[in-house]
C-alpha cells in the first residue's frame, strides 16, 4: 500500500514538473481518434443507406480503433456478407465484428424502408424550418430548437412575445411536408429598453445584399405549402423586392407578399406585376 502511495505521489510530481504536455497530447490524440471513428461510422452508414440491398434495414454501426461493429437484422446471408464487405472496404477499417442476425421477415417490420425514407424527410424538414426561422426578420434572433418526426415538427425555446411565438409556429406549419406543429416555445419577459426589430431590419447591423435577399425570398416561396413558388420571379434592388409571375388566387398573392416582406433586409415589396390567374367572381 505504501509503495502504491509513493507511486501516485511520484506521478503527480512528474506532471507538475513539466510532463503535463504529454497528457495534453494524449487527450488530443484521443479526441482525434474519436473524430476519425465518427467519420468512419458515417461513411459506413451512408454506404448502407445508398445500397439498394441494404437500405431497407436498420443497421447499427459503431467503430473503435479500426474495428467496425455492425448490429441489426437483414433478410439473408448474402445481405449479411455484403454489409461486412462494405464496412471492411471503408478507409481505416481493419476488422468487422459482424453481429447481424438473419430474419427472412425483417423487411415487413417497422423501421425498414419506410422508416429510412422518413428519417431523410425529417432531416430535410428540420433544416428547412430552421432556415426559415433564421431568414425571418422577427424570428432570426430567437434561440429555437427544431425537431421533426414523421412530418410533426416540435419547436422549443424562448420568445419575448406571443406574436413571435405565433409567427414561428406559422412559418413551420406553412412548410411543405409538415403535417402538424407542436409549438412549445415559452414566453420570456421582454426587455423594455431593447429596440424592437421591424420587418426589413436585420437587428444585427449587418449589411444584407440584394442577392442574399433574392435567394431567401425565392427559397421561402418554394418551401411554402400554400403556393407554387416556382411560378414567381423575384428581383431585389436596394432592399426593395419585386415579385413577378402568376399565382392561382388573391390569397396566394397576399401570402407571397407577406413571406417576402418578413425576410431579413427587405425594405418593401412591389407585387404589382404578380398576376392572379383567375379573378374571384363577385
Amino acid at each position: 500500500m505504501h509503495s502504491l502511495k509513493k507511486l501516485a505521489l511520484a506521478t503527480a510530481a512528474t506532471a507538475v514538473l513539466g510532463f503535463t504536455p504529454l497528457l495534453a497530447q494524449a487527450a488530443q490524440g484521443d479526441v482525434a481518434s474519436q473524430l476519425t471513428a465518427a467519420r468512419q461510422e458515417g461513411s459506413i452508414w451512408t454506404a448502407f443507406a445508398l445500397n439498394r440491398h441494404l437500405s431497407p434495414f436498420n443497421i447499427e454501426v459503431h467503430v473503435e480503433n479500426g474495428t467496425a461493429l455492425i448490429k441489426g437484422k437483414v433478410e439473408n446471408q448474402v445481405d449479411r456478407e455484403l454489409a461486412e464487405q462494405i464496412a471492411l472496404g471503408t478507409k481505416g477499417i481493419e476488422k468487422v465484428d459482424n453481429r447481424l442476425e438473419i430474419d427472412p421477415n425483417v423487411a415487413a417490420e417497422p423501421g425498414t424502408k419506410a422508416n429510412l425514407a422518413q428519417r431523410f424527410d425529417d432531416a430535410t424538414l428540420t433544416a428547412t424550418v430552421k432556415s426559415k426561422l433564421l431568414w425571418n426578420s422577427v424570428t432570426e434572433a430567437l434561440n429555437i430548437q427544431v425537431d421533426s418526426k414523421s412530418g410533426v415538427v416540435t419547436l422549443k425555446g424562448r420568445a419575448q412575445s406571443a406574436e413571435a411565438k405565433e409567427l414561428a409556429g406559422n412559418l413551420a406549419s406553412n412548410t411543405d411536408g409538415v403535417t402538424e406543429v407542436n409549438n412549445l416555445i415559452s414566453l420570456g419577459v421582454a426587455d423594455p429598453s431593447a429596440p424592437k426589430v421591424q420587418p426589413g431590419d436585420s437587428g444585427t447591423g449587418e449589411v444584407i445584399s440584394d442577392l442574399w435577399i433574392t435567394s431567401k425570398v425565392k427559397s421561402s416561396l418554394i418551401y411554402s405549402r400554400n403556393l407554387d413558388g416556382l411560378n414567381i420571379k423575384v428581383d431585389t434592388q436596394n432592399g426593395m423586392v419585386t415579385l413577378n409571375g402568376v399565382v392561382a388566387n388573391y390569397s396566394e398573392k397576399q401570402l407571397a407578399v407577406e413571406i417576402a416582406r418578413n425576410i431579413r433586409g427587405v425594405r418593401g415589396v412591389d407585387a404589382d406585376a404578380l398576376k392572379v390567374a383567375t379573378a374571384t367572381a363577385g
